[in-house]
Order: structure tokens, then C-alpha cells, then sequence
């Protein structure tokens, strides 16, 4: 309703300095809901357990806003399975998506960056769905009030094992990136905003809006830029790369010697924030390509398959973008050795990776 003498028009506007109401939102409910009418043979589950994965979103969200209110941050005392040492929000966030999954009935078993082993719902046999997780990724940084985030990735348990009733296990768990049925990340920052997509889909983005306690689509249809001259990569690593990496990045700050002319050469810009959420979405935004290679120090890599770069890899891919491991392989068909198995990714704008190809033939 108009106030202070203002009159609102057929469009919901009102006068000068007045908020315009916009009456056509689109909610994550209501997105979920209709791609759900799509699929005649949908049951229902799948919507279900993204209501639960909501659920948890808007809980990291709230408990986020409030760490330092309620001394939430700083150490919990204790090391998660990958070695890092856990904040007290990892250990909150942890507990939520366990919660979550468990109460959703659709999860038969949670893959947490946090426990070292599955965990199984067997309260519920016949649920055909799994999920893994990073809760929070790029915990290091809370304390200093940078960006951070949730990495999650869907999958859905092959009709022999849900008939079964029993257990999975961890080879039914270790998909590659191809058979994900969604996957996405939520970015914790000034606002929270909440990046999906499903297999063969679009990429849509969403923005909660605390007042309405609601995700609102707010980036439909999410297209990364084919190039931007832009990379995201932890320099402080370069003493471990490879040669052929060293040379790569080189090659975006100084021109080579086959360069036709070095006083046209414009170099990248660097950003790096040091939260794969932020830097992921930031690339995905405005193109460039985000890397984290292995090195000397880890051979296989730093980052894990199942809950950070096979995720990751297929937002950018249908996005329009590229991704793959430190072998050039791409990285969606990466199939992990176990639930923490790691790898190296170059992802990001689709001419940038075709350059990092050619880099490291």
C-alpha cells in the first residue's frame, strides 16, 4: 500500500523515493513445484528433499548472520576427517544437514566433508536418493567475516540397491559427476544466495529474502561468458605446480617470446578470495577461470570429487562454461576411489579452459 500521500499505479509503483512491489516473485518452492509438473513420472521425492536442502540453507544462513553474536566462531576443538580443523559453525551446520536429511524421509545416506564415514539413514530402506556436502567450505575464513558457503551434489541410488533395502555401498556412492541428479552451492555473504541446477538443466540462482524468510529467483537462466581475462588461483602454491601449470599462468601476466607484439600484451587480473564458493560464483558471474591444481604437496589434489568439484564442475558446465582435473580429463567424468577421494580443477569460462588444454598438452 502507497503511503505518505503517494498513490501507487497500475504497476505497483509508487511515488518518488518509494519502493516498487513486485507482485510476480518466483520462490524456490514454487520453481521446484513446477519443474516438478514437468515430469509425469516424478514422485515427488525429489521435491521433498530439496525442501529439506532448503531448509538447511536458511538455518546456515541464520546461524551465519549471528556467529559472532553467540560466539560461534573460532576453534571447536577438534579435526574433521580431511585433516582441517573444525569451526564450531562446521560442527553446527554438520548437525543441521544430518537433522535435515534424516527428518526429509528421501535421503538414504549424507556424505559430509565433516565424517569420515557414509552416513545411513536405514530408518529408511526404500529412499532412493543421496546427498553429499561440504557444510561449510572456506570455514577458515568466518572469523575475519569473509564470504563462505555450502557445496552439495544429489544423487540417485541405481532401482537393484532402493529394492534391496540394504545398505549402499561405497562403490554404489562413488558416482562421477555424469550421474549427479542436481547439484549447486549456496554463497553466505552480504546476502545468501543460492546457485542450482539439474542434470541437463538450466542454472538458476536464488537470493534469500530474510523478510520473507523465502529463496527468490533472482539469475535465471545463468550463462557464464565464453572468455574473460580474469583468473582466480593460489599463487602461494606455484613453487609445487607442475612446469607446464607455472608456464600457463605465466603466460597470462607476461607475453611469451612467440607473442607478435608484447607492447599490446594486456595481462589478467588476479582474484582470489580463498572461498571456492565466492571464487566460483564470482567466475560463474563474470567468466574468467578458477583453479586449484594439484601439486608436489598433493598429488591427486586438494579439493574433494564428490561434494566440491564434481558440483562445482556441473554448474559451469551447464552454464556454458568447462571443467577438468589436473590430467586435462574432464571433470565430470572423474569416478572417485572412496567418499573423500580428491583432485585438482581448472574450471570456469569455455575459451579459458580450451587455452588451459592447449597449455598442458
Amino acid at each position: 500500500m502507497a503511503t505518505n500521500g503517494t498513490k501507487a499505479n497500475g504497476n505497483g509503483e509508487t511515488g518518488v523515493g518509494a519502493e516498487a512491489i513486485n507482485y510476480d516473485i518466483i520462490t524456490l518452492t514454487r520453481h521446484l513445484t513446477e519443474e516438478q509438473v514437468k515430469h509425469r513420472e516424478a514422485t515427488g521425492d525429489f521435491t521433498l528433499l530439496c525442501h529439506a536442502l532448503q531448509f538447511s540453507f536458511k538455518s546456515i544462513a541464520y546461524y551465519i548472520r549471528r556467529a559472532t553474536l553467540i560466539n560461534l566462531t573460532g576453534l571447536a576443538g577438534s579435526s574433521n576427517t580431511t585433516g582441517d580443523d573444525q569451526k564450531k559453525l562446521d560442527v553446527i551446520s554438520n548437525d543441521l544437514f544430518i537433522s535435515a536429511m534424516r527428518g526429509s524421509g528421501r535421503c538414504r545416506a549424507l556424505i559430509s566433508e565433516e565424517e569420515e564415514q557414509v552416513i545411513y539413514f536405514d530408518e529408511h530402506p526404500k529412499a532412493r536418493y543421496v546427498v553429499a556436502c561440504d557444510p561449510i567450505d572456506g570455514s577458515s575464513n568466518l572469523d575475519a567475516g569473509v564470504s563462505v558457503g555450502t557445496i552439495f551434489s544429489i544423487m540417485r541410488l541405481p532401482d537393484s540397491v532402493v529394492e534391496s533395502g540394504a545398505r549402499p555401498s561405497v562403490e554404489d556412492l562413488c558416482m562421477p559427476g555424469t550421474e549427479l541428479v542436481a547439484a549447486g552451492f549456496t554463497m553466505y555473504g552480504a546476502s545468501a544466495q543460492l546457485v542450482i541446477t539439474m542434470r541437463g538443466g538450466t542454472v538458476n540462482g536464488f537470493t534469500l529474502d530474510n523478510a520473507l524468510g523465502e529463496f527468490i529467483l533472482t539469475h535465471p537462466n545463468m550463462s557464464i561468458p565464453k572468455s574473460r581475462a580474469i583468473y582466480s588461483v593460489n599463487e602461494g602454491n606455484s613453487l609445487y605446480w607442475q612446469p607446464k601449470t607455472v608456464s600457463y599462468f605465466n603466460s597470462l601476466k607476461s607475453p611469451s617470446d612467440s607473442h607478435p607484439d608484447p607492447s599490446k600484451f594486456k595481462p589478467y587480473s588476479s582474484r582470489y578470495i580463498g572461498s571456492m564458493v565466492a571464487d566460483a560464483y564470482r567466475t560463474l558471474l563474470y567468466g574468467g577461470i578458477f583453479a586449484y591444481p594439484a601439486d608436489k604437496k598433493s598429488p591427486k589434489g586438494k579439493l574433494r570429487i564428490l561434494y566440491e568439484c564434481a558440483p562445482m564442475a556441473m554448474v559451469m558446465e551447464n552454464a556454458g562454461g568447462k571443467a577438468v582435473d589436473s590430467n586435462m580429463k574432464r571433470m565430470m567424468e572423474v569416478k572417485p576411489e572412496g567418499i573423500h577421494d580428491r583432485s585438482g580443477i581448472f574450471m570456469g569460462s569455455e575459451k579459458e579452459i580450451e587455452k588451459v588444454l592447449e597449455a598442458h598438452k
